[in-house]
């Protein structure tokens, strides 16, 4: 990012990153020498936990930069055409970090990807999720590659043909829960289309941060073309925004009405349970209204005020991700089960747990910020 080329700045926030990348290094360490069972707070009862979630926020935020910044070099709108680069790369970061949280919660990853090959189970909504976003990276990188030489129609093609790849492997992503019919709280064809749009949420708030980072905390003032550019973001953030509000809604009312077993007690350890606090302070609060409030007045939509809402709408996100993986557990699948709480299962993570998500996303970060320091990413429009 250009602010960090300042040096005591470049020096702390590369520290920082590095503290959490050795963190979650020896989070791994951790699970490699002892085991999952004895590391992990996951059970029989309850086998995903906060690596899953956090597995899901990094695809879901890869596939959200793609999307975003197919607006520009696929679809023609000549205001993203500067963030093509950045957000491509961010975006073949946070997919290959996501992959590496995802690896950590596996117990034999290396095994899988083998047999995934030679032995594939084309029914499993699991081999098409890992086989799609394979395919996906691929075309990233093809386009990335495209973006930096300058070959504006082999990034059009890769772009277009990307964009098609990342919205039919998020789908699937979505159908790995929607398909589970012995989960009520996830079964249906919400969750597919429901990943779609939170995925367009995501990356246009981690562009607006993009944005903001790179050209106000250099300490030079914002060029015209940025300050236009996130004024049009702020109002595109502001619809994604209210349309994965109504989905909020809709993700909700299902699970009450009626009181369909099993999943109205799930949707009531969002509301009322152990996740409420998660729910009404993180995912609607944070995740929602702030930014909602912030991007509908347009004397707080500049380019702070849409920076701010992004950032607070990123650290909802992440919460929507863990409460959308856990709630959808709590009820027990089996009679006369244990350790009951209220009637629901407990899940907490652990400390090597929460290691591995901070090491992920700190390397999503480092990785990124040695990217703009060698990189050439800024448009050559």
């Amino acid at each position: 990012m250009t602010f960090l080329k300042h040096r005591p700045n470049f020096k702390l926030w590369v520290g920082l990153l590095v503290i959490g990348v050795v963190i979650g290094i020896a989070g791994a360490g951790n699970v490699l020498l002892n085991g999952h069972s004895a590391v992990y707070n996951v059970t029989r009862e309850i086998p995903w936990g906060i690596l899953i979630a956090t597995y899901v926020f990094l695809v879901v935020s890869s596939t959200g930069l793609c999307l975003v910044s197919s607006l520009g070099h696929v679809f023609g709108i000549a205001k993203f055409d500067f963030i093509g680069k950045r957000a491509i790369i961010l975006a073949i970061l946070t997919l290959l970090c996501g992959f590496g949280a995802i690896a950590m919660e596996l117990n034999h990853p290396i095994r899988m990807g083998i047999y995934a090959i030679i032995s594939p189970n084309f029914s499993s909504p699991i081999w098409w999720m890992g086989t799609l976003y394979g395919l996906y990276l691929m075309l990233l990188c093809a386009e990335f590659f495209f973006l930096m030489k300058g070959y504006h129609k082999g990034a059009f093609a890769m772009g277009m043909i990307g964009f098609i790849a990342a919205i039919t492997a998020h789908s699937n992503l979505g159908a790995v829960f929607g398909l589970l019919e012995a989960r009520p709280f996830w079964h249906g064809s919400f969750l597919p289309i429901y990943f779609i749009i939170s995925a367009l949420v995501s990356g246009g708030a981690i562009v607006s941060m993009i944005v903001y980072f790179n050209h106000k905390l250099s300490g030079e003032a914002m060029p015209q073309q940025y300050e236009d550019f996130m004024e049009t973001l702020g109002k595109l953030q502001a619809l994604f925004l209210m349309i994965l509000v109504f989905f909020v809604v809709w993700k909700i009312i299902p699970g009450l009405y009626g009181h369909p077993p099993e999943k109205f007690e799930a949707t009531m350890a969002m509301l009322t349970g152990p996740l409420a606090f998660n729910f009404w302070f993180f995912e609607v609060l944070l995740g929602l209204a702030i930014p909602v409030v912030i991007l509908l007045n347009k004397k707080t939509r500049t380019p702070y005020g849409v920076m701010m809402a992004g950032l607070s709408a990123t650290v909802g996100i992440f919460f929507m991700r863990y409460d959308l993986v856990i709630a959808g557990q709590l009820v027990s699948m089996r009679e006369g089960t244990a350790d009951l709480v209220g009637g629901l299962l407990q899940y907490t993570p652990s400390v090597t747990e929460v290691a591995i998500v901070i090491g992920a996303i700190s390397a999503c970060l480092l990785l990124y910020t040695i990217a703009e320091r060698l990189l050439p990413l800024e448009s050559d429009h």
